[in-house]
């Protein structure tokens, strides 16, 4: 198939969990035989933070005005078995528009953020990615959030087909490798900064380190203010590329997962993060939310904290069991979580939905 995605950002990792992604589920499309035509507006913040500039299988489209890319956009829809839209992509609703009118390339929708879109309707506030609201006329509905977020994507919005699509990670970008000075830890975190998730992550980073002077303590990402609680023992390294990860993740002793409110709140919603610690065979340390235990078994295979004490007791145990939980936490992110089963769960969600869906006249 050729898959045309009008996105958020592939091009720039940057303050984002987007881009990598995108980076990993095109490059396993790609493997699979398809072909990406990937739209992203071209704006300063990514540009000035670019570290993808080409991908083997996906033409990236950089535009800075849809006005002027409208007429290449139509032309790639028109010999496309399929076309995606997604949250927070800045055109989503014009690109939407030229997506239905395209009268072939069959239109689904892929929500990356469902929990924040549900929240933001909710409030009664305007979601800029959602066309009129509404996603009756996309031939499928894909959402990075399953269990009950697929019935308020029916209910709420007019979904006519749901299916999840989660997070994952690609093996080959991210795997264990020799540990790095600059990056031992005794407890690394690695996310851009939300305010919805400070207080989680105060109990479970800053509070322990405040509680074990002994121990070094590691954050890694952008926009992190200056009135964030430091202690002398957390040490920071601002933005991490993601040829990077595996080196931060593969030399600490635990790799701590946050979760943003409204995902921890409605669950089923793992963070493209707990799987890229899983890939490069880290001791995960993640917050609870519901569905957790159905991606990783707790205690086997990923730890568990809900509290600042649950975080000292991970501390204390030996370096042998924890070996022990990272190896078990690998081998099921290899059996069920890599971009490469991500991409054909989506191929066959779309080869689903199209043999139910009628014929274009």
């Amino acid at each position: 198939m050729k898959i045309v995605i009008f996105g958020l950002t592939i091009s720039s990792s940057w303050g984002n969990g987007h881009a990598t992604l995108w980076r990993g589920l095109c490059r396993a499309l790609a493997t699979l035989g398809h072909r990406v035509v990937f739209f992203e507006r071209d704006v300063p913040y990514y540009a000035n933070t670019r570290d993808l500039h080409a991908l083997p299988g996906t033409e990236l489209v950089l535009y800075t005005d849809w006005a002027e890319v409208q007429a290449r956009a139509r032309a790639e829809l028109a010999d496309a078995e399929v076309g995606i839209t997604t949250s927070y992509c800045p055109d989503g609703i014009a690109a939407a528009m030229l997506l239905f009118d395209s009268g072939r390339a069959f239109p689904v929708y892929y929500d990356l953020d469902t929990p924040v879109t549900l929240a933001r309707l909710a409030a009664g506030e305007a979601v800029p990615y959602l066309p009129a609201n509404s996603l009756a006329e996309f031939g499928l509905v894909l959402s990075y959030t399953g269990a009950g977020a697929l019935e308020a994507l029916r209910g709420r919005l007019g979904a006519r087909r749901v299916a999840p699509l989660y997070g994952h990670a690609d093996p080959d970008v991210h795997r264990p490798v020799a540990p790095v000075d600059r990056y031992r830890a005794d407890l690394a975190y690695l996310g851009t900064y939300a305010a919805d998730r400070q207080q989680r992550l105060e109990a479970l980073l800053v509070t322990p380190a405040a509680r074990r002077p002994d121990r070094r303590f590691l954050i890694g990402g952008a926009q992190y203010p200056e009135s964030f609680p430091w202690t002398p023992n957390i040490y920071f390294v601002r933005h991490l590329p993601p040829p990077e990860h595996p080196q931060f993740h593969s030399s600490a002793r635990l790799s701590l997962s946050v979760t943003r409110r409204d995902m921890a709140e409605m669950g089923w919603c793992p963070s493209g993060r707990l799987f890229e610690a899983a890939a490069c065979g880290a001791a995960i340390l993640s917050d609870w939310w519901g569905g957790l235990d159905e991606f990783f078994t707790p205690g086997t295979e990923i730890l568990v904290a809900r509290s600042t004490e649950d975080v000292l007791a991970a501390l204390d145990r030996d370096d042998a069991e924890l070996a022990r939980i990272a190896a078990a936490g690998r081998e099921r992110f290899l059996a069920e979580h890599t971009s490469l089963h991500r991409a054909g769960e989506l191929v066959a969600e779309i080869e689903a939905a199209l043999s139910a869906s009628p014929a274009p006249v």
